[in-house]
């Protein structure tokens, strides 16, 4: 009779009614003690199962390899090779354990990684979707209430099937109503010119020299990092910004906050522009779109129209004065003249004279005049009301990166490969130019402040000048270094009666730069 657990014969045998199993008694009760079943069947055991066997009292002889010392070195030799032998093998279980449950882990955080990234992927769609049900196409009767107001301003709405011979889209034109209205501007304007005086509160010449970097702000994405566009509403303060991220931002300069993040382009923003009070943006981007955006009472931007009459990237956007028409410039080779209101294309206008497209635009502060910059280094002055090429300045080297007029009116500067160059309209001659960098370093922007007292040009660094006549000196009075590392400084734009320049280059941080304690100016730093 041997023991179903140790396998040795027992010393008091007893047997399992269910199974008929034999065990020693010690052994037997301690595991239904523990486990309170079979250890052999897997049945359900207790002790009222057990049945005690009686046998006579046997001496056990003792082993062979018990008789003699060297015997049982042998015997103990054993017992130890198979101890070591078993916590051997117990080691390698706990090894085997071991890189399971690794493996387990790793499977798991794995798994989490992945729900992570779908949780997110389906925010972000959540989010597109909201954006595109803000950016859905007007209701027809919004639409017909539309055209019927287009109508009565004596605008004809262009049809979608409305094409001529030449397979090109049939425009209404400038009506002889619309021209009236930019006429009766330029002369109000032109009058009020004349009597232009510099406002007392434009910074002064020492405060100029004075500044430094006030705030950068992280407006754009990091992994699309560069700010093309910068555009300020001097009244509100106001600074709206386009991003190679295909995003254009709005950003209250008071509060230092972001008011409204613009996406629906699906290229870059290359140019950015407010209208009238602040609550119409319109952009311009390498999709080949323009967007015109509304904003509302809770400061965001949402998208009302999305024009589609340009063929290539849209590079720059200019507001009339009047704040009631807009141009768009392309490097299809044409410009288009758009009515705000209505948001139709009036006029495209393309010049078959030339296949350069157009690299930059801006008015005429008077409105009656359109300065253009081409991409074979061009500059065309083209007469609003006939849409006429009435001047052509020619001399830079690359593209015509900028333009920007004078207050005065006579003045007119312009950016390319080869640094800036300025114009005199009265007598249509290049009177001054700036060579401020290097061969290889292209001047990528210029602007006059409001007041026309001074001049930024932006390359590998940042250059104030003063403005001066045809013949005095325009002198150089402050050079701000290029902070962002990257060598190119895309846009720079004047705040306020000058109070603060406005910076965008190609990392993700907008740059103010500023007299420190100046009013408005904030003072921690992001």
């Amino acid at each position: 009779m041997i023991c179903s657990i140790s396998g040795e014969v027992p010393e008091e045998p007893v047997v399992s009614k269910s199974s008929g199993l034999l065990f020693e008694k010690r052994l037997i009760e301690r595991h239904i003690q523990d486990y309170g079943k079979c250890p052999v069947t897997g049945e359900t055991l207790t002790m009222d199962d057990l049945v005690p066997i009686k046998t006579g009292k046997v001496v056990k002889p003792r082993p062979v390899q018990a008789a003699s010392i060297p015997g049982m070195l042998g015997m103990f030799q054993n017992e130890w090779d198979a101890l070591v032998l078993s916590a051997f093998a117990s080691e390698q279980q706990l090894h085997t354990t071991r890189q399971e449950l690794s493996h387990c882990l790793y499977q798991h955080d794995s798994a989490c990684r992945v729900i992570a990234r779908l949780k997110k992927e389906i925010d972000e769609a959540r989010t597109m979707l909201a954006h595109l049900e803000r950016q859905a196409p007007m209701p027809a009767s919004t639409t017909l209430t539309a055209n019927a107001s287009a109508l009565s301003n004596g605008k004809r709405p262009a049809e979608d099937d409305e094409f001529g011979p030449d397979g090109k889209k049939i425009r209404p034109g400038i009506s002889a109503s619309v021209i009236t209205e930019l006429t009766d501007c330029n002369a109000a304007l032109s009058h009020l010119r004349k009597k232009r005086q510099i406002p007392p509160t434009l910074a002064p010449l020492d405060a100029v020299e004075r500044y430094t970097q006030l705030n950068s702000y992280p407006l754009h994405k990091t992994n699309k990092a560069g700010i093309l566009s910068i555009d300020i509403h001097q009244s509100k303060d106001l600074i709206a910004t386009g991003g190679v991220d295909t995003n254009a931002v709005v950003f209250n300069r008071s509060s230092g906050e972001i008011l409204s993040t613009l996406s629906g382009h699906s290229k870059k923003v290359s140019s950015v522009k407010f209208v009238a009070d602040g609550e119409l943006v319109v952009s311009g981007s390498a999709d080949k779109t323009v967007r015109v955006w509304q904003g509302s009472e809770n400061g965001n931007y949402d998208c009302k129209h999305v024009l589609k009459d340009h063929t290539a990237e849209v590079q720059a956007v200019t507001v009339h004065a009047t704040n009631n028409y807009f141009v768009t410039a392309s490097l299809d080779n044409s410009w288009c003249f758009y009515d705000l209101s209505s948001c139709l294309c009036l006029k495209q206008v393309e010049d078959s004279s030339a296949s350069e497209g157009y690299t930059s635009a801006a008015f005429h502060p008077d409105g009656l005049i359109l300065g253009t910059g081409t991409s074979g280094a061009v500059v065309k002055i083209w007469d609003v009301k006939s849409q006429a090429n009435v001047a052509r300045f020619d001399g830079h080297v690359g593209a015509v990166t900028a333009i920007s007029f004078s207050e005065n009116g006579y003045f007119l500067a312009t950016a390319a490969q080869d640094g800036v160059k300025l114009w005199d309209l009265r007598k249509l001659r290049n009177f001054r130019t700036f060579s401020p960098y290097d061969e290889n370093t292209p001047t990528q922007t210029v602007e006059f402040d409001h007041s026309g007292s001074y001049l930024a040009i932006g390359g590998s660094d940042i250059r104030v000048y003063q403005v001066a006549s045809v013949k005095s000196e325009w002198n150089c009075i402050k050079t701000f270094p290029d902070l962002s590392g990257t060598g190119k400084i895309n846009s720079v734009r004047f705040g306020p009666d000058a109070k603060y320049i406005a910076v965008g280059s190609m990392d993700r941080n907008f740059r103010l730069f500023g007299l420190p304690g100046e009013d408005g100016a904030m003072e921690s730093e992001l």
